[in-house]
């Protein structure tokens, strides 16, 4: 078994790995591969009352093909906000007309709009495991949310197979995913 520091160590090495990885694609790789995980996400999933998204950032797939293609079927569609450090986050209603301003983590963000709850949140996969584990940027964000948020969300892992990993070693705090969604289709997670 690992120790604890040497974990710490070895996600903070993966956390910078991951985003390499996926900007080694290029770009007309990466819109190719988006595009067939929003068609999975199209196929696979019914349309959801409100769904939360994150803004691409870091080589990240880019879904909002998929927020565009749900809310024309009628789904409202929501950004995260993060309102304090060490929190859950909360939702702000995003239409193509909102404004977004850069957070202080550079992600834009919707600076104005109703509150709303999602059913089902889109998270990026920085990495992944088989298992449904997902390794994010360090800030325990959408784990503390998972968490906080009764009834939990449908939470749907977005990322492209190079950045999936055997294990992410995961930690007490790490939310299990319900589905994992990549370019070569969706499935839940082994042990779930």
């Amino acid at each position: 078994m690992q120790s604890t520091e040497d974990n710490t160590a070895w996600r903070r090495a993966m956390r910078r790995e991951m985003p390499a990885r996926r900007a080694s694609l290029g770009e007309a790789r990466h819109a190719e591969l988006s595009a067939h995980i929003v068609s999975v996400l199209q196929n696979q999933l019914p349309v959801p009352g409100v769904v939360a998204f994150c803004w691409p950032i870091k080589d990240e797939p880019d879904v909002r093909g998929i927020v565009e293609i749900w809310r024309q079927a009628g789904a409202r569609a929501a950004l995260p906000v993060v309102v304090a450090e060490n929190t859950a986050l909360a939702f702000r209603e995003w239409t193509a007309e909102t404004p977004l301003e850069p957070d202080r983590y550079g992600i834009p963000t919707p600076t104005a709009g109703a509150w709303l709850v999602p059913d089902l949140i889109l998270l990026p996969l920085n990495g992944f495991d088989a298992a449904g584990y997902r390794l994010g940027y360090g800030g325990g964000y959408f784990d503390r949310t998972l968490a906080a948020l009764s009834p939990r969300p449908l939470a749907v892992g977005v990322g492209f197979e190079i950045n999936r990993l055997d294990s992410i070693r995961p930690e007490s705090h790490d939310q299990r995913l319900d589905w994992i969604v990549t370019e070569l289709g969706a499935f839940r997670p082994a042990d779930a």
